[in-house]
């Protein structure tokens, strides 16, 4: 195939984000069970709660971009495709951050649930977003080209 657009018109970066996503699923369910066991063992039920939180609030922020970025491809074959793709990720990522904000303003103070084991499993999260971001993109088989197509040059 020349170009990145497969024959049914998707990008080919369809695959690789709907890969991200699952794996970071995966991620997000270790995290959970791990970080619970540890956390029941080393705070008790708060820090169950912590780290249930703390794997559910890693998947949100894991599955943002990557469905952003899916939402985005939609608009591939358009004439302002650029600028829409774009406008979708940065609105993604400004979610993600008044999300964040959000989060710790309701939880800040909270007695039911571990801050630290909460924090240490958000740090996992991000951590093993990372890691299958890189194992996916490295992994996949997606061309060096672009989906953008190049004007062909006129026959004057």
């Amino acid at each position: 195939m020349s170009d990145a657009v497969a024959p049914d018109n998707t990008p080919t970066s369809n695959p690789i984000m709907k890969k991200a996503l699952l794996w970071s699923a995966l991620v997000a369910v270790a995290i959970a069970v791990i970080g619970a066991t540890l956390g029941g063992l080393v705070a008790g039920v708060p820090g169950i709660a912590g780290a249930l939180l703390g794997a559910a609030l890693a998947l949100v922020f894991m599955g943002i971009t990557a469905a952003s970025i899916l939402l985005g491809n939609r608009f591939a074959q358009g004439e302002q495709f650029v600028g829409i793709f774009f406008g979708i990720v940065l609105g993604g990522w400004l979610l993600k951050l008044v999300l964040f904000i959000a989060v710790v303003a309701i939880l800040r103070g909270q007695e039911w649930f571990d801050s630290v084991v909460l924090f240490i499993c958000l740090v996992a999260g991000v951590l093993g977003s990372l890691t299958v971001d890189v194992i996916v993109a490295a992994r996949s088989r997606m061309p060096y080209v672009s989906d953008a197509k190049l004007p062909t040059a006129s026959s004057e």
